[in-house]
């Protein structure tokens, strides 16, 4: 990736117009090296404005990633986590995963500008955008083994709804099992990907993309309904403070997850859902459907669904859910 882009962007993130001179003099490069910059930068699906006889610019300020902001989001809980701040990275989770292996600290979190190879559930890619989404990862470490970790990506998801309740966002939804919908559009996903022994310390990582102002581009490039908070807030949204936020109500939840599992929860979870009590299609990897009602979530995180047979279990790896509207 040329050297120049991110240095550029964070001039341009002002949001007011920069000569091409003025960047070749700050930078000490040549014209033509600030212009292969935007190339490389536009190629990477940033959106910039350029001006004849006034410059580049980028279509409204954004705010930059910072580690010094996001720690003081984080109050007095700065101490439980370890930050990783990168321009450009193939996949947070990928590389947490990685980092995991080689025992880097619990509470390590590592969040990108801009994700080229993000990943989301059953494979599928995770869009990203420059300045787009928040897209992290938070490595947390358990003393139980894997196989009791169930119901901790509904317990993760459930951080993300009081975050953004917490920001006025109260029609943000719950999705089983991994997914925040405002008005059956998606605003957020979430990826667990475990380490360590199914019945000794185990270690998650708990990989995040939420989405904060989608340009056009990005959303034709996604398969399904999407939203982003700059649609339905009129506060400005600062990807520092909602990281710090976010990292708050994750470490609560985790605390009461690691305590008491996910059944201390379930109450609170179902209360979010956006199918609860609803009629869903059931998608199977296979091919089938079948439709059923959501009666709940158990306390082991597995979805309840009535149909013809009765009430039954279905765990996240076996179906997805789709509702009827």
């Amino acid at each position: 990736m040329n050297n120049l882009v991110f240095p550029i962007l964070r001039l341009l993130a002002d949001g007011r117009f920069h000569s091409g001179e003025d960047i070749a003099r700050q930078f000490s490069v040549t014209r033509a090296s600030v212009w292969n910059a935007i190339q490389a930068a536009e190629a990477l699906g940033v959106e910039i404005f350029s001006v004849r006889g006034r410059g580049y610019r980028l279509p409204e300020p954004l705010h930059l990633l910072n580690e010094q902001a996001v720690m003081l989001a984080l109050g007095d809980r700065q101490a439980r986590f370890k930050l990783e701040l990168f321009d450009s990275i193939e996949s947070t989770n990928s590389y947490l995963m990685q980092q995991a292996a080689l025992g880097v600290p619990h509470g390590t979190v590592v969040a990108a500008l801009l994700q080229t190879k993000g990943r989301g559930r059953r494979g599928r890619s995770w869009q990203s955008a420059f300045g787009a989404s928040l897209t992290f990862s938070l490595l947390w470490r358990f003393q139980m083994g894997a196989s009791a970790l169930s119901g901790l990506s509904l317990a993760a998801g459930l951080a993300l709804v009081r975050t953004l309740h917490q920001y006025g966002l109260r029609s943000a939804q719950l999705k089983w099992p991994n997914d925040i919908l405002v008005r059956e559009r998606k605003l957020a996903g979430i990826l667990i990907e475990l380490h360590g022994d199914m019945d000794g310390p185990s270690a998650a990582v708990i990989g995040i993309g939420l989405n904060l102002r989608l340009p056009a581009a990005t959303r034709g490039q996604i398969d399904q309904p999407v939203t982003d908070m700059a649609s339905h807030l009129p506060v400005e949204i600062n990807p520092n403070d909602i990281l710090g936020q976010l990292l708050n109500h994750l470490a609560q939840v985790l605390d009461e997850f690691e305590q008491s599992g996910f059944a201390a929860m379930r109450e609170e979870w179902q209360s979010h859902h956006a199918f609860q009590g609803e009629t869903v299609k059931l998608l199977f990897p296979d091919g089938r459907e079948q439709y059923g009602n959501v009666e709940g979530i158990a306390d082991d995180g597995v979805l309840l669904v009535r149909n013809e047979h009765g009430i039954q279990r279905f765990s996240s790896g076996e179906i997805s859910v789709r509702g009827m509207n």
